[in-house]
C-alpha cells in the first residue's frame, strides 16, 4: 500500500508542479484567507480515482469535498495541496499529503515535499524515510536553543486559543519561531530534526494525518497542550523530538 501511495504522490505531485507560476481560478472557504484554487480540484480528482480504482471499498475524507462512506475499515485522508495560499503566490512550499487509517489507527503516510522533490514516508511500526534515508527527530533538550515552527488558523483576527500570546511566548523563549505554511511539511521537519518542536491549533484532519505517523515513527512525541493523546480530529496540536516537550507545554498552558 505505501509504494502505491508514494506513487500517486509523485504522479500528482508532477501535476502541480506544472500548474506551479501559472494563473488560477481561486474561490474562498469560510473567509478570504482560506483559499481553493483549481489545480487542488484537479489534484484532489485524481488521486481520489487513483484510490476507487485501485481500493475500490475504501472510504476518503478530503480536503476539498470528496467524501466516501462505507462500512470499510480503512479510510484514506487527504490533502491535495498543503499550503495552498504558498502555492497561488508563487512560494515553493507546499506538499501532497496523504494517509491511510484502519479503523482509529494511522497505517501509512506519505508527505510528498513537491519542490524540493523529497517523498517523505511511514508505515505503523516501521519507522521514517525522506527518500528512502531513515529519519530521526533531534536531541535537544534545551528549548532556549530550539527552533520551532507554528501556524495560524483562517480565524486568526479572532484570537482563538490565546495564539498571539502563545507565539509571543515561544518567540522570547526559544532560538527563533518560523512559519513555513504548510503543517504537512512541518510535520516532516520535525521527524527529520530540522525543528525541535512544532504547535498550532485548530488543524484538520487532513493537514496532520500522514505528518502524525511520520513525527511519531522518527521518535517524536504527538500530544495536545495538555499531553494528552490526539487524534486526526483533535483541536490542538504539539509535536515535538520528546525532550522540550513538557517545556513546551508549559508555555502553552499558561499563554
Amino acid at each position: 500500500m505505501l509504494d502505491k501511495i508514494i506513487e500517486i504522490s509523485k504522479e500528482v505531485g508532477e501535476v502541480i508542479k506544472e500548474d506551479f507560476g501559472k494563473h488560477h481560478l481561486v474561490e474562498y472557504k469560510t473567509n478570504l484567507s482560506n483559499i481553493v484554487t483549481d489545480t487542488d480540484k484537479k489534484a484532489e480528482k485524481i488521486i481520489t480515482g487513483f484510490i476507487k480504482k485501485e481500493f475500490p471499498s475504501h472510504n476518503i475524507l478530503a480536503e476539498e469535498g470528496s467524501r466516501k462512506e462505507g462500512n470499510s475499515d480503512y479510510l484514506w485522508v487527504i490533502d491535495p495541496i498543503d499550503g495552498t495560499t504558498n502555492f497561488a503566490h508563487g512560494l515553493p512550499i507546499f506538499s501532497v499529503s496523504i494517509g491511510v487509517m484502519k479503523k482509529d489507527e494511522i497505517i501509512a503516510g506519505v508527505v510528498y515535499d513537491i519542490m524540493r522533490n523529497v517523498i517523505y514516508s511511514a508505515e505503523n511500526g516501521s519507522g521514517s524515510f525522506g527518500n528512502g534515508r531513515k529519519l530521526n527527530v533531534s536531541k535537544n533538550d534545551d528549548l532556549r536553543k530550539s527552533l520551532l515552527v507554528t501556524g495560524f488558523p483562517y480565524n486568526v483576527a479572532e484570537n482563538p486559543d490565546n495564539v498571539y500570546e502563545k507565539f509571543v511566548a515561544f518567540l522570547k523563549s526559544s532560538r527563533a519561531v518560523r512559519r513555513l505554511g504548510s503543517a504537512a511539511i512541518d510535520c516532516c521537519f520535525v521527524a527529520e530534526g530540522v525543528f525541535d518542536g512544532f504547535w498550532e491549533v485548530s488543524l484538520n484532519p487532513w493537514d496532520i494525518c500522514a505528518g502524525k505517523l511520520i513525527i511519531e515513527e522518527a521518535g517524536g512525541k504527538v500530544t495536545n497542550f495538555k499531553g494528552e493523546q490526539v487524534s486526526i480530529f483533535s483541536p490542538q496540536f504539539l509535536a515535538s523530538n520528546g525532550y522540550i516537550h513538557d517545556k513546551m507545554m508549559k508555555i502553552l498552558l499558561e499563554n
